[in-house]
């Protein structure tokens, strides 16, 4: 965080997103809503839904990698500002979201 309070977050454009995941060097955190998620996510996604991320980011270890996932990028880019707030700093927003993904889905 700055002097001016503005926090700090890595994005990630899809693509490496796969490759991250193939590698094994990070988790998925889904932001969006239950019905959302259910659709069709990323494979091995956490879901915690925004709506309930203030009571449950203490699921994610502050020492893991995490790239946080939504329908566009943008709750899951306010789930980042949150955890970066908290003090986590290994945290990255997929840019474009579910909207850019063109890797495997699971429902």
């Amino acid at each position: 965080m700055n002097e001016n309070g503005n926090v700090f977050f890595e994005e990630i454009d899809p693509a490496e997103v796969e490759q991250s995941i193939a590698e094994r060097q990070t988790k998925i955190i889904d932001v969006r809503e239950v019905d959302e998620y259910n659709s069709g996510h990323i494979p091995s996604a956490k879901l915690i839904p925004l709506s309930e991320f203030a009571e449950r980011f203490q699921e994610i270890d502050p020492e893991d990698s995490v790239i946080l996932v939504c329908r566009s990028g943008k709750r899951s880019a306010m789930a980042c500002e949150f955890l970066a707030r908290q003090g986590y700093s290994k945290i990255k927003n997929m840019v474009g979201g579910m909207l850019a993904w063109q890797g495997d889905v699971e429902k």
